[in-house]
């Protein structure tokens, strides 16, 4: 958590139940500052699984008159799919779009698997794994279209990029504050304001008890992703830039996801030696596919044995040039 926001909730610790409700609206007005919302656009969730749950469930509950059919692609996260799955059991039919070697969606397999029974599309602006960035103008150009309701879980994309949601063109985007070093434990949907009947039933539905200090820390953290930007994603990108640049000499190094297309700060590598790897997961803090291969590298055609060998590196704006020299030396050496 950055301390900026830890300092801003202190005042509010101390009596957990306090509401403010200008305070609240403060905080509230940051967060539609992140995203061009209004504040009768958004509200407070537990977090961003809780979010996605709320939001899938309740379109799907709200249009199931309609039709039961629904878009989504092999390489969301889990909480999608397994939301998914779940209405799957209750009659839902869904699509699960694959992706290409960059870990990028076919515009054109998506427009064909639209029916006259789907009633709502599900892709994730920025992918957890690898980085890779949806072309979310594009998906939400044909929703419109075809005037079907957008959701995308934005949790690795709002406060990283600009998620301006009016020119982007979500209808409901979820995520949460600790993705952008503010406190556990809390979330936001925001629902375009002509989805009123959505937004009336996610109050209707949701029954959480959050802190006036975590929507305050919440708030905090969205302002300072604002104020921050500039700064920040030069910062880690040279980070990124700097790690890859240095591997790229290695036999066999393959960067999986598009190297456009792709977040400033997640940087996902097949090495063909796992063996020099291994040693450094204790000293260093980066993810190896160690339960069970990747379904998202499996759907951009990587093999078990190329999965296996895989590892994400996240950077942050806590990272410094240092900590990635010494990375780079231990892996080179």
């Amino acid at each position: 958590m950055d301390e900026t926001v830890r300092e801003s909730m202190l005042n509010y610790l101390t009596n957990p139940l306090k509401e403010d409700k200008e305070t609240e609206e403060k905080a509230k007005l940051h967060l539609c500052g992140l995203i061009n919302a209004e504040p009768s656009e958004v509200v407070f969730t537990s977090g961003t699984t809780q979010s996605i749950y709320l939001a899938i469930k309740s379109i799907y509950e709200l249009n199931k008159h309609k039709g039961n059919h629904i878009i989504t692609n092999m390489s969301e996260h889990f909480a999608v799919l397994n939301c998914l799955k779940e209405l799957e059991t209750q009659g839902a039919e869904v699509t699960y779009l694959g992706v290409d070697k960059e870990g990028l969606i076919d515009l054109e397999e998506l427009r064909r698997s639209i029916k006259s029974t789907t009633i709502m599309v599900s892709i994730m602006a920025a992918n957890n794994e690898t980085g890779v960035i949806q072309p979310v103008e594009d998906i939400s150009a044909i929703c419109q279209e075809k005037q079907i309701p957008f959701f995308s879980d934005a949790s690795q994309f709002a406060g990283k990029l600009r998620c301006d949601v009016k020119d982007l063109g979500f209808d409901c985007i979820a995520f949460g504050a600790h993705k952008m070093y503010g406190p556990d434990g809390i979330g936001l949907l925001y629902v375009d304001k002509k989805h009123r009947a959505l937004m009336d039933h996610l109050k209707k539905n949701y029954a959480g008890h959050l802190t006036l200090a975590q929507k305050v820390g919440f708030g905090k953290a969205a302002e300072l992703s604002q104020t921050e930007y500039w700064d920040n994603s030069a910062h880690i990108s040279r980070l990124k830039n700097y790690l890859e640049h240095q591997l790229l000499d290695l036999e066999g190094l393959r960067i999986n996801g598009s190297t456009r297309h792709r977040l400033y700060s997640t940087s996902n590598l097949t090495f063909a030696d796992k063996q020099k790897i291994l040693p450094l997961l204790e000293r260093f803090d980066f993810a190896e596919n160690v339960t069970k291969p990747s379904y998202v590298l499996k759907a951009m055609g990587l093999t078990d044995e190329e999965i296996k060998n895989s590892f994400r590196f996240s950077f942050g704006k806590y990272n410094t040039l240092e900590e990635v020299k010494v990375l780079v030396e231990a892996i080179m050496h």
